[in-house]
């Protein structure tokens, strides 16, 4: 059975080994990125660079920043979150109803406490990128309005509450500034299996002329290459859009939302250390996005310490929302959206899982998270009730009266049981 911690008990007062057994686990998705930074620091360059530091040295010093970012989260978190208890920021663990936390008050909206520290090392690192590399300027600038709307909108709704098409039509306002400034390809190569569908032995099949009226075929590359135009700023902005509330609709269980971020900032942080090892011709891109990516994984790390199971603090909408709009900024800037959506593949399937309910075409409670079973201290399925005669074509027995509500967690936790 789960044991219950005496309510209020924060992680910070735990024994050393849970708090060594937990920085271990919390390491292991680094170790990737991390090798690779180390190469990169030791590398000594052989070229002669006056005007700007070694590729390693940046790196070194976004690295130390991100370690303060991290302490300076860690210790400010519990701090911060009395100020929001005493202005009635809180909420009740609904995944700990009939338990003895059930009743505890917890702080919300302490994404604020990381997204501000956050941009305070963005500006410093912005600062010194933008003397490294001069014509990245307008970059860094609208990065940091992008995400500062975005942390503002977040604090904004976790108190205001704001309705769902707000939302939605905030975010693509908040990519605004960064489509304007985006000045990379909008052309995609197209899989070998699809390109007979646009050309035959150099000539364009009737597929490909219907598909010349909206996109261009490179006919040169013999239909491998499609420039995409105006319909890639659409994709950009949609991205951001699907990053922002991706964070905020997959959760429901402690550390969720922090934990996902972390795993996919590690993923992002990753593929950028591989491509500035290559010397890329977009080293400079995944240089800007690796010492955006540092810093977030840093704060992000220090709220998950907090927001951990069992969470002392609530991340709020602040924090997914700060944190979906750092993903499409480096995924934008950093000339890599399209690699970017590979990340969040776990986000896909669970927004295609919730279609039927996020569309209406089936009910959709508020809240979909799994339930708590107090009896066997697991985690089980939530349901939703219908009618025999509904839904049918839905449901794994047609005489059923509940059905499981549609996430990811939900179907796992149908298909491998409590957990």
């Amino acid at each position: 059975k789960l044991i219950m911690p005496k309510g209020g008990t924060d992680r910070s007062s735990n024994d050393g080994g849970v708090v060594i057994g937990d920085a271990a686990l919390a390491s292991l998705p680094l170790l990737p990125a991390a090798w690779i930074l180390s190469g990169l620091v030791l590398k000594r360059s052989n070229e002669d660079e006056e005007d700007s530091w070694p590729v390693g040295a940046q790196l070194l010093a976004c690295v130390k920043l991100s370690v303060v970012a991290f302490l300076l989260t860690n210790n400010l978190v519990p701090k911060i979150k009395e100020y929001t208890l005493r202005k009635g920021i809180f909420g009740k663990d609904l995944g700990k109803r009939g338990s003895s936390r059930e009743d505890i008050a917890i702080p919300e909206a302490l994404g604020i406490v990381p997204g501000t520290i956050f941009l305070v090392c963005l500006i410093l690192c912005l600062v010194g990128f933008a003397t490294w590399h001069p014509s990245k300027l307008l970059d860094c600038n609208s990065a940091l309005l992008s995400i500062c709307f975005m942390l503002f909108l977040g604090f904004t709704d976790d108190v205001l509450d704001w309705p769902w098409r707000y939302k939605l039509l905030l975010p693509s306002v908040a990519t605004l500034p960064l489509l304007c400034c985006y000045n990379g390809s909008t052309s995609i190569v197209i899989p070998l299996q699809l390109r007979t569908l646009l050309m035959k032995e150099g000539i364009l099949t009737n597929f490909g002329q219907l598909m010349c009226l909206v996109v261009t075929v490179d006919q040169n590359a013999n239909g491998a290459i499609v420039n995409l135009g105006i319909i890639y700023y659409v994709y950009m902005g949609m991205l951001a859009v699907f990053c922002t509330n991706a964070i905020n609709i997959y959760a429901g269980i402690n550390g969720l939302e922090a934990g996902q971020s972390f795993i996919i900032g590690c993923a992002v942080l990753f593929h950028n250390m591989i491509e500035i090892r290559a010397n890329s011709q977009s080293q400079e891109n995944h240089l800007f996005s690796a010492m955006i990516m540092l810093s977030f994984v840093g704060v992000t790390l220090g709220l998950l310490r907090h927001n951990w199971y069992p969470a002392t603090v609530f991340v709020g909408d602040t924090y997914c929302y700060f944190a979906g709009m750092t993903f499409a900024v480096v995924g934008i800037l950093g000339h890599f959206s399209k690699t970017l959506l590979l990340f969040f593949i776990p986000q896909v399937i669970n927004f295609l899982l919730s279609t039927p309910q996020l569309f209406k075409i089936v009910p959709c409670p508020r809240h979909r998270l799994p339930a708590f079973n107090a009896a066997t201290g697991l985690m089980e399925p939530s349901t939703f009730k219908v009618k025999r005669h509904e839904y049918c074509w839905l449901k794994s027995r047609p005489n059923d009266t509940v059905m499981t509500n549609m996430t990811v967690i939900n179907l796992f936790l149908q298909i491998f049981g409590p957990m």
